[in-house]
């Protein structure tokens, strides 16, 4: 193999595992989301690494976003899963999420004037942030303001299923918002990374084998 021909291999790989990973991301939201919505519990790990996520501003890669490989083991697993060709009743509503997911994100790519204040008000949480830490249920009220005051105007809506009792608490709700607006920010990750519809059904075995790699050599568990 030439030197170029092994680079262009080198650049394939990377992109693909970008690519895995940024899906992973998004599925790792839906996933957060249809656990809270139906039980009103989810990892807490992957919960603070998919929201925090919304802060890495300068990421240019989803390692970078998310901190490590490992905060990501709950989408790289759901990836896995969905790609798996089993079909199980409770993956529909993540698959669903996800489409939903992708959806909105192509709508807020396309709309400059909402992306800025998106950006800015992120940013300003990010402030608030620094002096409330460790308190989730208040970020995640700040960031479900920011969620319904901008991906919300869309007629376009993902259509939550659960628990009553689970989507009636307003911690859960401001907590679903927060982990769709995390989901909504990969899916900048994935277009960074050439993520597109198309490539997601044409590579679709790829990224299978690229998560069961994945689970294999960085989050053997």
């Amino acid at each position: 193999m030439s030197d170029n021909n092994q680079i262009q291999k080198v650049d394939k790989d990377l992109q693909a595992r970008q690519q895995t990973l940024a899906l992973a991301a998004i599925v790792q939201a839906a996933v957060l989301v249809d656990q809270i919505a139906r039980t009103g519990q989810a990892e807490p790990q992957a919960i603070d690494a998919t929201i925090d996520s919304l802060f890495k501003f300068s990421a240019t890669s989803v390692e970078e976003a998310y901190g490590s490989i490992e905060n990501l083991e709950v989408g790289v697993r759901g990836l896995r899963d969905l790609l798996s060709g089993n079909d199980y009743g409770e993956r529909k509503s993540v698959t669903r999420y996800c489409l939903g997911i992708l959806h909105l994100h192509k709508k807020l790519r396309k709309d400059s004037d909402t992306s800025a204040l998106l950006r800015s008000r992120l940013q300003h949480t990010a402030k608030q942030k620094e002096f409330n830490v460790n308190n989730i249920n208040s970020l995640s009220n700040s960031l479900s303001a920011i969620y319904q005051d901008t991906i919300s105007k869309y007629n376009f809506r993902i259509q939550i299923s659960g628990s009553a009792q689970e989507l009636k608490n307003p911690n859960n709700a401001a907590r679903i918002r927060a982990l769709l607006l995390a989901a909504i920010r990969a899916g900048y990750l994935w277009h960074q990374a050439g993520g597109s519809r198309w490539k997601l059904i044409l590579q679709r075995n790829r990224i299978f084998t690229q998560t069961k790699h994945l689970l294999a050599t960085e989050i053997r568990r």
